[in-house]
């Protein structure tokens, strides 16, 4: 997430009340709470498993990674998991400590996801570097969060929200590695944080072999607004005029109408992958206090009537279960999961005194 800022924009710990997630919590399991918009509730639960904490003391501390969150993966050009990481700081404990974002950690694609992801370095070698220079707390950034990360063919791109204050975002940019991920160039802007209404902050994409285009959902980074579609060809993703939005004009849906939602909600955030064939998306529910995860067969389907899971819901600290867990955010797919062994990174901060914070492994069996 992000050090407290000395502006007036959200706080860190009213960021996580805007999501429904408060240290006081008393939990929002998935019983008794409307599905909303989603109409195909899937049939029977799957079996989760809390595999255990990937980050902190001991663990990636030795790369100076010992307060982070996120992890969003990717599959390297040169075939090792990339995960990509938010604030992150270098002793225990939000804002202790030499602060950076985002960062990367390489991880072994040969090593079972059953047996918990293994980190082997760092993006800047024996210390984890920010994945390029800037300063925090200057004005008007504060820090430059990420959203998602793609490869494509032997470049990798990653999307990026710049805060001018947590919780406002200026801008987004992309930038791009030819070096499965060791350097990382800055690009310019691709949208002011105003543009499509606020649509286009937290972003999530995945590339379709069948017609070269790169799909992205998008939402606000405030968590309280649902999610739009773009589509862009492979080549042109970093140009922001190349970028399609689809919507429903005249009574039917299309490419190039107005950006119309395609799933209403309170979206934090997001990972859209193909697996298998199947088209899954992960994501935090602010709105319910949830990690879900959504079936379906394509990047146009009507995710109103695509399979429904709830993964994970918020609980007590002092109270966590298998699939309850205290102040939870994120939902990242890792590379090597299948529709029968889906493993995930969610992020827990316990706001106030700021530990733990830090992202934990999630096997989910049975979605299909």
């Amino acid at each position: 997430m992000s050090h407290e800022p000395s502006s007036s924009a959200l706080s860190r710990g009213s960021f996580l009340k805007l999501g429904g997630i408060t240290a006081a919590a008393t939990g929002l399991g998935a019983a008794g709470l409307e599905l909303g918009p989603l109409a195909a509730p899937a049939s029977a639960a799957p079996s989760i498993t809390r595999m255990g904490t990937v980050t902190g003391p001991d663990i990636t501390s030795g790369w100076g990674v010992t307060s982070t969150d996120l992890g969003i993966p990717a599959l390297t050009p040169d075939g090792r998991i990339l995960a990509i990481f938010g604030d992150t700081w270098s002793e225990q404990g939000v804002g202790n400590g030499d602060w950076r974002s985002p960062v990367g950690l390489y991880a072994d694609p040969e090593r079972p996801l059953a047996d918990g992801i293994g980190w082997t370095g760092a993006v800047g070698g024996d210390y984890a570097h920010q994945l390029v220079p800037y300063a925090h707390d200057s004005n008007p950034v504060s820090t430059i969060l990420p959203g998602d990360v793609i490869t494509l063919g032997d470049t990798m791109y990653l999307w990026v929200m710049v805060n001018h204050g947590f919780g406002t975002v200026g801008s987004t940019e992309i930038w791009s590695s030819s070096d499965s991920g060791e350097s990382w160039h800055r690009g310019g802007t691709m949208f002011e944080g105003g543009h499509a209404g606020g649509l286009m902050q937290q972003a999530t994409w995945t590339y379709s072999h069948d017609d070269d285009h790169v799909y992205v959902l998008t939402t606000g980074f405030q968590r309280d607004k649902p999610i739009i579609l773009h589509r862009v060809f492979g080549g042109a993703i970093m140009d922001s005029a190349a970028y399609e939005p689809w919507g429903y004009a005249n009574g039917a849906w299309g490419w190039g109408n107005p950006p119309t939602p395609v799933l209403e909600g309170s979206f934090g955030e997001m990972c859209w992958r193909i697996i298998d064939g199947t088209w899954v998306l992960s994501w935090f529910n602010a709105g319910e206090g949830t990690v879900d995860v959504l079936l379906h067969d394509g990047p146009t389907a009507n995710l109103h009537e695509a399979t429904h899971h709830q993964i994970l819901h918020n609980a007590p600290w002092g109270a966590e279960t298998e699939t309850g867990v205290s102040q939870l955010y994120g939902g990242y797919i890792v590379p090597g999961s299948t529709l029968d062994d889906l493993h995930l990174l969610v992020s827990q901060w316990r706001t106030g005194p700021d530990w733990p914070y830090w992202t934990q492994q999630f096997r989910v069996r049975g979605l299909v």
